[in-house]
């Protein structure tokens, strides 16, 4: 993943957690610090999030962040509008390893603490449509297994206590690599949409992180309209 990239999912993730508590972001200087990168790509990503909405750049003032940019849309894919039992799972890998620095921020943990990191192919309607990859931290999950990884991993974190609130998503079109192309059973340079989620328990902690390359990928969003960011993005 691109710092650029990384820097606008993580901002993302900590708005939502509202760990921003007066309404705006530390000044560029200090998240060049904390990210240890340049001011640059400190910029770049502010003007991504300014973009799409979420926040807003005052000159002399800061960096504020748009009240009501949390919305809950509706989307619908190949996966989504298939029920469990015609969704299958066949489990690449599945082992746990030390998160490395990216790894630990993402999800808030110490040095030496440990992620499960597992990969998986989605089958529906016995067609293979997606290579999964995805981590989790242990000491949330310690007991997670290949059957587990099998199934519905939603179902799973519910099941073990937790309460999911969110996912932030980010769609990119991409073409297979030979590796990729050999596992979907596909041509190598077919298109094909790459998908990286964060998945938030209700009290902002982030539970997964998963990159998905989908064949064949189609996706439905049912969102309200806010007029107040609308006119905020045309200000």
């Amino acid at each position: 993943m691109k710092k650029r990239e990384f820097i606008v999912q993580d901002l993302l993730s900590k708005i939502y957690q509202e760990e921003f508590a007066q309404g705006k972001l530390p000044n560029q200087r200090s998240l060049a610090l904390e990210y240890q990168v340049s001011r640059f790509t400190i910029q770049q990503a502010i003007k991504e999030l300014e973009e799409i909405g979420i926040v807003r750049v005052i000159q002399g003032s800061g960096i504020f962040i748009h009240e009501k940019w949390v919305k809950n849309p509706l989307i619908f894919n190949s996966l989504t509008r298939t029920p469990y039992d015609r969704i299958e799972s066949k489990v690449l890998k599945l082992e746990e390893r030390p998160a490395n620095r990216e790894e630990q921020q993402l999800f808030q943990l110490t040095e030496g603490e440990l992620v499960w990191h597992f990969e998986r192919l989605r089958i529906v309607n016995y067609k293979i449509e997606q290579l999964e990859s995805s981590l989790m931290p242990v000491k949330l999950f310690p007991n997670l297994t290949e059957a587990v990884v099998k199934q519905s991993i939603q179902r799973y974190v519910e099941k073990e206590g937790y309460r999911i609130s969110h996912y932030i998503s980010n769609y990119t079109p991409v073409t297979l690599t030979k590796e990729q192309g050999e596992l979907l059973m596909a041509k190598r340079g077919a298109p094909a949409m790459q998908i990286k989620n964060r998945a938030l328990l209700e009290d902002g902690r982030i539970f997964e992180y998963s990159e998905i390359i989908a064949i064949d990928y189609s996706v439905t969003y049912i969102r309200p309209f806010d007029r107040a960011i609308h006119r905020s993005r045309s200000d």
